[in-house]
C-alpha cells in the first residue's frame, strides 16, 4: 500500500528538472527522464504511446508547450524506489490541467542511479472544441430537414462536413485562412449535404482539411494537424483529415469528404475506418470546391460498414440494370495481384492477406507502365488544380503552406502541350485499367504503409500514390476496410470494381469476413 511518508530523496528535484526541460523543449534532457524499454507509457488527449522510442520521437516532433505554472504537487510513495506524482498546472490562456507520472528509481551509467518516468498521463485545460479538427461546430450546427420522422434512414446520425462543401449561411474555408477571408456566404447547401439532411442526418460541424484539399497527410500549418487517435503521434491522413478524426473520436458518425487522389481512402486506412470513394461523376458535386475535376469524387467515412452502406443507399443512384449481387457471388469475383501487394510495406501486406478470403484468385497485373501513369496523373491533376484556382492564387501563393504551394506551382509551370500529353496518357491508362478489371473485384492495400510519423510522411507519399492512383485514373469506386498490423497499427484493405459498382462494394464490405 502507498504511504504518506516524505518523497524519496532526489524525486522532487528530478520532477522539477523534467518540468524545466518541458518548458525549454529540451528533448535531450527529456529523453533521459523517459524510462528505457518497450513498457513505458505516455498518454494524452491524442492517445497512448507505448515504449521509449515512440514517446521520445513524439516529444521531439511536438511544438514547445505553452508556459504553465505548477499549482499543486502531490507525491504518493509506493516504496523506496517507486512513487506516484500528481500535479495540477495552470495555463496563462485559462483553465487548469492535470498530469500524473509514475516514477521509478533506476540504475544508471557508472553505477549512478536516477529517477525516471515509467508511465505518464497529461490532461490539458478543457477546450470548447478542438480547433485542429473543427472550424465550426454545433449541437447540431444544422438540424435535419424539418418534418422528418424518426424512421428516416439516417435519423440520429451526425455528419462532420469537410470544409470544401457549401453549408448554407457559412463560408467555405478549405483549410486556408486566406481563402476563408475572401469566401462569400453560401446561399444553399451543397447537393450532397442537402440529401443527407433530407435523410434525417444532422450536421455536427465543419471539419478541417489539408489546405485547399491538396495533400494526403492531413497536416495543416495554419490550424494544426488533427490528431490520429488510432495511431498517436502519426499523421491522420488527408485531405479529409478533420472529417476522419471527428469520426474516429466519436464526435460524428459520418465524415463527409472528397477523394481526388486518395483523400478518403488514406485517412480511413490510417485511422482504422471504413471509407468509400464513389464512381467519378456518380454524385452531384454542385456546391463542392473543386481541386481537379477530372478526378474529384464524393466520399465518406464511418466506424461501421453497415452505416457506410446506409449512407450509400441514400446518396447513390439506383442502377436498375444491375441490381446488387449477393455476397456469395461478389466474393467469387475477388482477385489479388502480387505485383500490387509488393508496392506496400510487409506489415501492411501481411494484415491485408490475413483478412482476404482464401478463395480470391491470384492474377498477374503487369505494372510496367505504372510509373508513367503516375507521372501523367500528378501532372494533369496539378494542371487542373491550377486551372481551378490559379487566377486567385497567383498573387497569394505566399499565403499557402509550402507543400501545397509546391504542388500548385507545378501546375502553373506546366505548359499546355505537356498537360494535354499527360491527359492522353491518363485517358489511355484509365481504359487499360477498366478493361483489365472487367467484372473482377480487386483486393489490394489501401496505402503503402501505416500512418507515418510527420517527419516520414513525404517519404511514403509516392509509394501510396502508386496504389491510390489506379481508382482515380480509371474513375473507379473504391471501398477501404480497416485491418490491423502485428504492431497494432491500423491499415487498410481496398476493394476496386468497375465504374457504377459502388453498391456492390458497399454490400461486400458489410459482409466482409473478420
Amino acid at each position: 500500500m502507498p504511504d504518506l511518508r516524505p518523497p524519496p530523496p532526489g524525486l522532487l528535484e528530478a520532477f522539477r528538472a523534467y518540468e524545466r526541460a518541458l518548458a525549454d523543449h529540451d528533448t535531450t534532457v527529456l529523453d533521459r527522464f523517459v524510462a528505457d524499454g518497450t513498457a513505458t507509457l505516455s498518454g494524452d488527449e491524442d492517445g497512448l504511446l507505448v515504449g521509449h522510442q515512440a514517446i521520445t520521437a513524439a516529444l521531439a516532433q511536438h511544438p514547445a508547450p505553452q508556459p504553465r505554472s505548477l499549482v499543486q504537487t502531490h507525491v504518493q510513495v509506493i516504496d523506496d524506489d517507486h512513487a506516484l506524482v500528481v500535479a495540477v498546472t495552470e495555463h496563462p490562456s485559462g483553465g487548469r490541467g492535470l498530469q500524473t507520472q509514475l516514477w521509478a528509481h533506476m540504475p544508471g551509467e557508472g553505477g549512478q542511479s536516477r529517477w525516471q518516468i515509467t508511465a505518464a498521463h497529461v490532461t490539458g485545460p478543457p477546450a470548447a472544441y478542438d480547433t485542429r479538427i473543427w472550424r465550426l461546430v454545433g449541437d447540431p450546427l444544422v438540424p435535419p430537414t424539418d418534418g422528418l420522422g424518426q424512421d428516416s434512414p439516417l435519423s440520429g446520425e451526425t455528419v462532420a462536413v469537410k470544409d470544401v462543401y457549401a453549408v448554407a449561411g457559412q463560408r467555405v474555408g478549405a483549410g486556408s485562412p486566406e481563402w476563408l477571408h475572401h469566401a462569400p456566404i453560401e446561399p444553399a447547401h451543397a447537393t450532397v449535404v442537402q440529401r443527407l439532411l433530407d435523410a434525417g442526418a444532422s450536421i455536427r460541424g465543419i471539419a478541417r482539411a489539408h489546405e485547399l484539399g491538396y495533400g494526403l497527410t492531413g497536416q495543416n500549418a495554419h490550424h494544426g494537424t488533427p490528431p490520429n487517435p488510432k495511431a498517436p503521434g502519426r499523421v491522420p491522413g488527408g485531405s479529409s483529415s478533420g472529417s476522419a478524426t471527428a469520426v474516429s473520436l466519436g464526435h460524428a458518425s459520418i465524415g463527409l469528404g472528397t477523394d481526388t487522389a486518395g483523400s478518403i481512402r488514406i485517412p480511413a486506412a490510417y485511422q482504422g475506418l471504413y471509407g468509400v470513394r464513389t464512381t467519378h461523376g456518380a454524385l452531384d458535386l454542385t456546391g463542392v470546391l473543386p481541386l481537379a475535376p477530372r478526378f474529384d469524387s464524393v466520399g465518406w467515412l464511418t466506424r461501421s460498414a453497415f452505416l457506410l452502406q446506409a449512407v450509400g443507399e441514400v446518396l447513390l443512384p439506383e442502377d436498375s440494370t444491375r441490381p446488387t449481387a449477393p455476397s456469395s457471388e461478389l466474393i467469387g469475383q475477388l482477385v489479388t495481384a502480387p505485383a500490387l501487394h509488393a508496392l506496400a510495406e510487409a506489415e501492411v501486406v501481411t494484415a491485408v492477406r490475413a483478412l482476404t478470403p482464401t478463395t480470391a484468385r491470384v492474377e498477374d497485373w503487369p505494372l510496367n507502365d505504372l510509373d508513367v501513369w503516375l507521372e501523367a496523373f500528378t501532372t494533369w491533376q496539378a494542371w487542373e488544380a491550377w486551372q481551378s484556382h490559379g487566377a486567385w492564387l497567383a498573387p497569394r501563393l505566399d499565403t499557402v503552406s509550402a507543400d501545397v504551394r509546391r504542388r500548385f506551382e507545378r501546375g502553373r509551370d506546366t505548359d499546355a502541350t505537356t498537360a494535354q500529353a499527360a491527359k492522353r496518357t491518363v485517358d489511355r491508362a484509365g481504359e487499360v485499367i477498366r478493361n483489365r478489371l472487367a467484372d473482377r473485384i480487386l483486393v489490394l492495400p489501401t496505402a503503402a504503409s501505416v500512418a507515418p510519423l510527420p517527419a516520414e510522411a513525404d517519404a511514403v507519399r509516392e509509394a501510396t500514390l502508386r496504389l491510390t492512383c489506379l481508382a482515380s485514373i480509371a474513375g473507379l469506386p473504391a471501398v477501404t476496410i480497416p485491418v490491423r498490423t502485428l504492431r497494432g497499427l491500423p491499415a487498410g484493405l481496398c476493394l476496386l470494381a468497375a465504374p457504377g459498382r459502388d453498391r456492390d462494394l458497399l454490400a461486400l464490405a458489410a459482409g466482409w469476413p473478420h
